[in-house]
């Protein structure tokens, strides 16, 4: 049937599609017998996630095609900078860990637009809920899906790309319909595959690399020829181009723009998506205090590996590349990079790693699919649509919606109608998102932190941020000019002048935040719907401590290597 995957292969998958299936579909019986009508129940497991189910649903939420395909595909390109992501993502959740968390649950927020409507007003709420609408469906659900199906089609001989596509969408759809308590329960699982045949992959692939030069059968000796062979993917930085200098560097400088992101812009897009997304937040949302914070903080402490699963083995493939050994990949994407790396694991292996990026990716879909359907439901549909709905009918409008949603991003992804594949798949997701990213960052910092922020300045910031955003990116240069005391901008492959998103994140993020503080300082000197903070919020517990301290070394290890 194909000319890639062998029997043994097609059995591991059938054993994890089986055990993801019922464990799921035990979950969800399970938690009919409870009352599996329940809003919160459906939406949020209604607090009955442990801290490691939070932690592991987290990640598997977290780590999609984007990371396998797209962060492979940047390592093949740009080498390890791009786990800036990752282990900035690390800080992040740190962050949001002790400061975010205990402002949302002392408050009993559930969403994302249940902050801005307890903190501001319900027009503040509505207009994010349509931005945040609007980025998952045709932003990060096309995206999956368009990666993910790229990925396993070129493992099936390249020619089911659709009929993967759809797969993949059923199979999330599934598993999402039996809400947040299966998803979360089942990411555990997820996770574990994902982390076991994610290493397994690496591990092989090094190896690989090890027995091509001519260094017997070894990891490490495989990671040695990496460092010999491509000593400039093991930079963290790039400087500002030179005159001069080569396209191809040119280009890996505007999506990773050296010490200028991390100034403001990669701290912004990562305590955004971290911090203020419905994705993320909504598996710690519905349980106490201590097990959501240790539940992030177990994540934070997951996320530091993740460049070795998902960043590593598109360095191996580059490497091999350079040398003649994946001819496959002559005059192919970036993108292409893990699928050739798959493609030399052996019989059985190549399975498990097929079931660790589908276990990647349908965790991803799902996570997403129920928090469009959480915002949707409770934050549109309840609150303007039918504002008389029962309990039973809000889940089955979630449910709908789902599939809706669902349908809507297989049709865009059908003939990549959004481009995914020419921006390459994780700078599509990340420059995207970072059109909402100043405006949405601003109004969540300054309304859980500073009391003096008002409603019209939150509307003035959420719009002002987006606007800002498209400015710097469409029509700056062609007002300004490419070299400013702001900013400069350099041409990028289409020949055309470009300013680094992340700079863009970082100035439009600046200037939102002026923007809110003046009309902010025009209003009452203590908003009315202010939030109450005190020093106890923040105090944390022995445990939490030595988790936080741990990441932080580790990361502070790495980066005195690599910097």
């Amino acid at each position: 049937m194909n000319k890639e995957l062998a029997f043994g292969d097609y059995l591991v998958f059938v054993i994890y599609f089986i055990i993801i299936s019922t464990y799921g579909y035990w979950i969800y019986k399970k938690k009919k017998k409870g009352g599996s009508s329940d809003t919160k129940n459906f939406f949020l497991a209604e607090g009955s996630l442990t801290w490691w189910a939070i932690g592991a649903s987290i990640i598997a939420s977290n780590i999609s095609a984007e990371q396998f395909i797209g962060m492979s595909g940047d390592g093949f390109f740009a080498g390890i900078a791009v786990s800036v992501y990752e282990w900035l993502g690390a800080v992040a959740l740190v962050i949001v860990a002790i400061f975010f968390m205990p402002v949302y649950i002392k408050n009993k927020i559930y969403t994302m637009p249940q902050f801005l409507t307890t903190r501001y007003n319900g027009t503040v709420a509505l207009i994010m809920s349509v931005f945040w609408l609007f980025l998952y469906v045709f932003v990060n659900l096309t995206a999956i899906l368009y990666l993910g199906a790229l990925a396993i089609n070129g493992l099936l001989g390249g020619e089911y790309f659709h009929l993967v596509m759809v797969a993949l969408a059923v199979f999330a759809v599934l598993i999402t319909l039996g809400g947040m308590k299966v998803i979360g329960y089942t990411d555990v699982i997820q996770v574990a595959v994902l982390i076991i045949g994610g290493l397994a992959t690496t591990y092989m692939a090094l190896t690989y690399a090890s027995e091509k030069f001519g260094l017997g059968s070894s990891a490490i000796a495989g990671f040695k020829v990496l460092l010999q062979q491509a000593p400039d993917h093991f930079h963290l930085m790039f400087s500002k181009p030179a005159t001069g200098a080569t396209q191809e560097y040119v280009n890996k400088y505007l999506i990773l723009p050296g010490f200028g992101m991390y100034i403001a812009g990669q701290w912004i897009s990562n305590l955004n998506y971290w911090g203020c997304n419905q994705y993320i937040t909504q598996r710690a949302l519905g349980a106490d205090l201590q097990t959501a914070r240790t539940g992030i903080l177990f994540a934070g402490f997951l996320k530091i590996l993740m460049p070795v699963i998902v960043m590593l083995p598109g360095i191996v493939a580059y490497v091999l590349y350079q040398n003649g050994y994946l001819p496959q990949l002559e005059g192919g994407h970036k993108d292409g990079a893990y699928s050739a790396i798959l493609g030399l694991l052996p019989a059985g292996l190549k399975g498990l790693a097929v079931a660790a990026l589908t276990a990647a990716i349908v965790a991803s879909l799902a996570g997403k699919a129920n928090s469009i359907s959480t915002i949707f439901t409770l934050d549109v549909y309840k609150k303007y649509l039918r504002t008389g709905a029962s309990e039973k009918q809000l889940v089955w409008a979630g449910r709908l919606t789902i599939v809706t949603a669902m349908l809507i991003a297989v049709l865009f992804t059908w003939n990549d109608m959004l481009g995914i594949s020419g921006a390459g798949g994780y700078t599509f997701v990340q420059k995207y998102s970072s059109f909402i990213s100043p405006g949405v960052f601003a109004t969540f910092l300054l309304g859980m932190f500073w009391k003096r922020t008002s409603g019209a300045a939150a509307v003035a910031g959420i719009i002002c941020g987006f606007l800002l955003s498209l400015f710097f990116n469409q029509f700056a240069v062609n007002i300004f000019g490419d070299e400013t005391w702001l900013y400069s901008a350099f041409r990028n492959a289409q020949g055309v002048f470009e300013i680094p998103f992340f700079i863009s994140l970082g100035w439009s993020f600046a200037i939102t935040v002026l923007v809110m503080v003046a009309i902010s300082l025009a209003g009452p000197a203590v908003s009315t719907k202010a939030f109450t903070i005190d020093k106890e919020m923040f105090r944390l517990k022995p445990s939490s401590v030595i988790l936080a301290v741990t990441i932080l070394l580790l990361l502070s290890a790495i980066y005195v290597r690599f910097w």
